[in-house]
């Protein structure tokens, strides 16, 4: 019940109208007070009045008339004389005097408030201006218990009736509340469970009834949001079946155009002049192929294992790759340059890192020969506190503004005719794998710059911010 909207709300509601009444409590008892001595004034006043339409009253007489104004004596000031009207035994001295001729409203309180909690008998001397021009002044000796009993039977009365004005508000607040809030947000609830267990299902989608603005601006959302998230997973769905499928035309297609290679290897031997001129042509047409089928697979593996971190020497590594493109270049004029220290080590894959830098030098290689100019390639490797850099530099033609827009998109970002964009998609996969990031440092007219930062803080054993 209190973990509820509902509850909440009723428990709030009933403390918020308790602090409420209270509140106009203090201000009501100082209220009720201040009336009750102005009567006893006004009623002292007029049993004053007989003593003036005759001067010879008898003491029981006027013992009865200061009885029922409840009151010791009377006291009635006229022409700047001061009279003593009517008058009884006091049975202790005066503890109090209080003015009501123009009291102010923190006055009345704070008396008040002092009368209420003072469980003693007191007498108390009350002054306060005569009615209808009676007079200066009146002044009147009264006990002041009776005072304090009219107050507590008064202030209980209020407190009673704001107890129930409590509880019926606290009641129909807990109504419109479950009527207008608690059942929708349950309803709300109940179809995002009903999405959540087959969120394929278009017949589960929300749709939008609430009356309350906000909650039908949040059902719009739901609805919107729902909508897409079936639409991506039907699409995606869809694109792991396609997947799948081009993975394995690949495949198949791969070994054809290996054996092709093959038999195209042999024709590049002949004497026929014809033959001659178009077997590099198809060579390359072959080879591009193969790779278009290498990158295509390697990029669809979904099941690319985590990288095992181990202690490796990035010089290594690199020269590795430079060998291996050096080869690939051949008699082309492209210069291979490493700036690394030869005691540089890092914690990485060894061989993702690898597939990484190879990626990046490939690429440029190949970006390098298709423009027919000489160029140079350099790897640059160091370090800081908190990571590891490697930069991968080029004198190559620079990135178009639309492999620069798909940068790392899956066969929107290549740059040679013919090109996947696989390459820096993947490279960039296995950086981040190792929680670092593959950037575009810079590129242009007069190359293109590739920046790998690999971190060296172990968030497996950081601890967990609090």
């Amino acid at each position: 019940m209190l973990n509820t909207l509902s509850g909440r709300f009723l428990i709030l509601t009933t403390v918020f109208v308790m602090l409420a009444e209270v509140l106009i409590f203090v201000p009501s008892v100082a209220r009720f007070r201040e009336d009750y001595l102005l009567a006893r004034l006004e009623r002292a006043q007029i049993a004053s009045l007989a003593l003036e339409a005759d001067d010879m009253i008898t003491p029981a007489l006027e013992a009865e008339l200061l009885r029922n104004a409840e009151v010791y004596n009377v006291v009635l000031r006229r022409d700047e004389i001061r009279q003593l009207a009517l008058s009884s035994p006091i049975p202790s001295p005066i503890d109090a005097t209080f003015d009501m001729r123009d009291p102010t409203a923190m006055m009345l309180i704070s008396d008040a408030m002092k009368t209420l909690v003072n469980p003693q008998e007191r007498i108390v001397r009350v002054i306060g201006n005569p009615v209808r021009d009676g007079g200066l002044l009146i002044e009147v000796t009264m006990d002041e218990m009776p005072l304090r009993s009219a107050m507590v039977d008064y202030g209980l009365n209020v407190l009673a009736l704001s107890a129930v004005i409590s509880i019926i508000t606290a009641l129909l607040l807990f109504g419109a509340v479950q009527y207008l809030l608690v059942r929708p947000i349950k309803r709300v609830v109940g179809h995002m469970q009903s999405y959540a267990k087959a969120p394929e299902d278009a017949r589960r989608i929300i749709t939008p009834s609430a009356s309350v603005t906000e909650l039908h601006d949040a059902e719009l959302a739901l609805q919107m949001m729902q909508t897409e998230l079936t639409s991506a997973l039907k699409q995606k769905e869809r694109l792991a079946q396609l997947g799948g499928a081009v993975a394995k035309v690949s495949h198949d297609l791969r070994n054809i155009l290996t054996s092709a290679q093959l038999f195209t290897d042999r024709i590049e031997g002949s004497d026929d002049p014809l033959v001659k001129r178009m077997a590099p042509k198809l060579v390359g047409s072959i080879t591009r192929a193969v790779n278009l089928c290498e990158s295509t697979l390697a990029f669809g593996r979904v099941d690319e294992p985590a990288p095992v971190l181990t202690r490796v020497n990035l010089a290594s590594i690199v020269s590795d790759v430079i060998d291996s493109e050096r080869l690939a270049a051949g008699d082309f004029d492209l210069s291979f340059s490493e700036d690394i220290p030869a005691g540089m080590t890092l914690r990485a894959d060894g061989e993702q890192l690898f597939r990484a830098i190879f990626n990046l030098v490939r690429n440029a290689r190949q970006a390098i020969m298709a423009t027919h100019k000489a160029g140079e390639i350099n790897v640059e490797g160091y370090e800081d506190d908190n990571a590891w850099w490697i930069r991968v530099t080029d004198t190559g033609p620079g990135l178009p503004p639309r492999a620069q827009e798909h940068l790392f998109q899956p066969f929107q970002g290549g740059v040679r005719k013919g090109g996947s964009g696989l390459g820096l998609v993947i490279a960039a996969d296995l950086v981040r794998g190792h929680g670092g990031r593959l950037e575009l440092s810079k590129t242009g007219t007069e190359g293109t710059t590739f920046v790998i930062q690999l971190p060296k803080a172990d968030l497996a054993l950081a601890p967990v911010e609090e």
